[in-house]
C-alpha cells in the first residue's frame, strides 16, 4: 500500500465533507424520490450547496447559520438567512424549514445538522445549545428516535474532543453556572475521514495539526490505498486546498 501527506484547512475540508456525503447513492436517492433537511450551519452551507446543484437549484452558502463561534470583534457582512433547507422529491421547499416538516419525517428521509464536538473513536457528535428548549435538536430528535429518520452530523475534525461526548454532556449539564448546555445526538458524525474512505476507498490518519496565517485549525492527515485511489484523492485534495475562508 501508498500513501499521501497532505493539510487541509476546516474551509477545504467543508468542501470535503459536503463533496463525500452528496456522493453517496442512498443520499442522492432521498434528495429525488423523499424528504432531505439541512438545518442552517456552515459546514453545512457546502452540502445544501453540493446538494441542490444537484437539482438545478443555485445557493448562496453567506448567512446559513443559526449560531457560530467567533471573534467578538468579526462583524457580519451578510443577512443570516432565515430558513432551513428543505428538498421534497427533489423540489426545494424554501418555505419550510426543520420546524415545519420533522413530524413527517420517515425511515427514508434524511436530517444533516451541524456539531460542535465530534469523537472519532465512536463518531459521536454533541451540540451545544443555547435555546432554552433545546432548540432544533428537540424535533430532530423525536425524528431520529422515534421514526428512525436517518441523522447525521457534517462536522470537521477540527472539533474532535479527548473526553466522550456523553461525559461531557453530564459535566455542562450537571454542575452549577452560567454558559451553553450540550447536547449529546442520536445521530451520526460524519468527517473528512469518512468523506475520504467514501470518495476514494482511502484509510485516513491525523498527523498533526495547527498552523499560522489562516491555517491555524488546519490539519495535516496521511492516507494510504491503492495508487489509483491515491492519484484522484490527490487531484481533489489539490482543487480544494485554496478553498477561502467562510465569510460572515
Amino acid at each position: 500500500m501508498k500513501s499521501i501527506q497532505f493539510v487541509l484547512s476546516p474551509a477545504a475540508g467543508k468542501v470535503l465533507i459536503a463533496k463525500g456525503l452528496a456522493s453517496d447513492e442512498k443520499i442522492r436517492q432521498a434528495v429525488n424520490e423523499h424528504t432531505v433537511v439541512i438545518v442552517k450551519g456552515t459546514t453545512n452551507a457546502y452540502l445544501a450547496a453540493e446538494l441542490l446543484k444537484n437539482i438545478g437549484e443555485e445557493f448562496d452558502k453567506h448567512g446559513f447559520f443559526r449560531g457560530v463561534v467567533k471573534d467578538p470583534q468579526v462583524k457580519l457582512n451578510y443577512p443570516v438567512q432565515e430558513k432551513d433547507i428543505v428538498i421534497r422529491q427533489g423540489k426545494l421547499c424554501p418555505e419550510d424549514d426543520v420546524y415545519t416538516v420533522a413530524e413527517e419525517l420517515g425511515e427514508n428521509d434524511y436530517a444533516f445538522k451541524g456539531a460542535n464536538a465530534v469523537d472519532l473513536k465512536t463518531r459521536e457528535a454533541g451540540v451545544l445549545i443555547g435555546n432554552p428548549t433545546s432548540g432544533t435538536m428537540v424535533p430532530l430528535m423525536a425524528a431520529a428516535v422515534g421514526r428512525r429518520v436517518k441523522l447525521i452530523h457534517p462536522v470537521g475534525v477540527e472539533k474532535r474532543v479527548e473526553e466522550s461526548i456523553h461525559s461531557l454532556a453530564r459535566l455542562c449539564n450537571n454542575t452549577e453556572g452560567t454558559g451553553l448546555r450540550f447536547y449529546p445526538s442520536a445521530g451520526q458524525a460524519y468527517t473528512e475521514i469518512d468523506a475520504l474512505k467514501d470518495l476514494f476507498g482511502v484509510e485516513a490518519h491525523i498527523l498533526s495539526a495547527g498552523g499560522v496565517g489562516g491555517y491555524e485549525g488546519c490539519t495535516y492527515f496521511q492516507c494510504t490505498g491503492e495508487e489509483e485511489a491515491l492519484e484522484k484523492c490527490q487531484a481533489l485534495i489539490r482543487e480544494i486546498q485554496s478553498e477561502p475562508v467562510y465569510e460572515l
